[in-house]
C-alpha cells in the first residue's frame, strides 16, 4: 500500500498557502503547525496514511486522529500539513512527491516548510532556504532572517526544495536555531514571527512558550508510542511471522 492521502472536506480555496511541520530538531515543525492550526481554528481536511507509518492513533481531546494530518482555513486561504512522528526515510520520497502533486493541483502558491536547525548555538536569526531566486530576495528584507549560501537540508523539505528549484516552483523552508533532544518552543515562536511577515497575517505567539508545554506532553507521548511500534513491527517482521509487508 502507496502513500495515500484521504480528504475529509472539499474547500474551496483561491490560491493557498501550504505549511508544511513534520517533526525535526527541537519539533519546531510540529509545535509550529500545531500552534498555527489552534490559533487560526484550522478545520480538518484530512489525513495521510502510508505502509511505513507507525501503527497508532494520536489522541488529542480524547478524540483518535491519524498522526499525520491535513487542515484548511478559508478566511486565511491555507493549508497545513502536520505530523506527529518523525517520517521514515523510506517514505521521504514518495510523501514529498505526493505533497508536490497535490500542491500543483490545488493551485498552491507556494509551499513553506517550518523547522530546526543547530548552526552556531545563538538564537537571533532564523535561516532561509528559497527555490527561486526571487523568493529569497523577498526573504532577506525580514531582519531576523539569513539565507543559508551553502549546506545541505534532507527529508521531505530537502526533496521539495530541489523539486521546486527544477521546475520553478515556490518552496520555502524557514529554519530557526533549535537544540537536538528537547522541545524548543522559542524556536517555534521565531519561525512562526517570520511566517507572519510572509503570510500577511498575525499569528498571536504571546502564549506559545506556555502552551508548548502541553503541546510537548502530547507530542512526546505519541512519537515515544510510534517508536515502541515501529520497534515491535520490525521485531516481527524479522521473525517471518508476519510476511515482509510489514514494517
Amino acid at each position: 500500500m502507496a502513500i495515500e492521502f484521504h480528504f475529509t472536506a472539499k474547500p474551496k480555496l483561491k490560491k493557498p498557502v501550504l505549511v508544511e511541520g513534520f517533526p525535526g530538531l527541537g519539533l519546531v515543525g510540529t509545535i509550529s503547525a500545531s500552534y498555527l492550526i489552534e490559533k487560526l481554528k484550522m478545520e480538518p481536511l484530512g489525513y495521510i496514511t502510508g505502509e511505513q507509518f507507525p501503527p497508532l492513533a494520536a489522541v488529542h481531546n480524547h478524540r483518535p486522529l491519524y498522526p499525520a494530518r491535513m487542515y484548511f482555513s478559508q478566511k486565511h486561504d491555507l493549508i497545513v500539513f502536520v505530523s506527529e512522528f518523525v517520517i521514515p526515510i523510506g517514505a521521504v520520497n514518495e510523501l514529498s512527491e505526493k505533497i508536490y502533486d497535490f500542491a500543483r493541483k490545488m493551485k498552491v502558491g507556494k509551499i513553506i516548510s517550518l523547522g530546526g536547525i543547530t548552526i552556531k548555538g545563538e538564537q537571533d536569526e532564523v535561516f532561509a532556504i528559497a527555490s527561486l531566486p526571487e523568493l529569497g530576495t523577498a526573504l532577506e528584507k525580514i531582519k531576523t532572517v539569513k539565507l543559508i549560501k551553502e549546506g545541505a537540508t534532507t527529508g521531505v523539505t530537502g526533496v521539495l526544495l530541489a523539486r521546486g528549484a527544477v521546475e520553478g516552483y515556490p518552496v520555502i523552508s524557514l529554519l530557526a536555531e533549535s537544540q537536538e533532544g528537547y522541545m524548543d518552543p522559542k524556536a517555534a515562536a521565531m519561525v512562526l514571527e517570520v511566517l507572519n511577515e510572509v503570510l500577511g497575517i498575525k499569528i498571536d505567539i504571546s502564549a506559545l512558550e506556555e502552551e508548548a508545554k502541553a503541546i510537548d506532553d502530547k507530542v512526546k507521548n505519541v512519537m515515544s508510542k510510534a517508536k515502541t511500534a515501529h520497534t515491535e513491527y520490525k521485531k516481527v517482521q524479522t521473525d517471518g511471522s508476519l510476511g515482509p509487508m510489514y514494517g
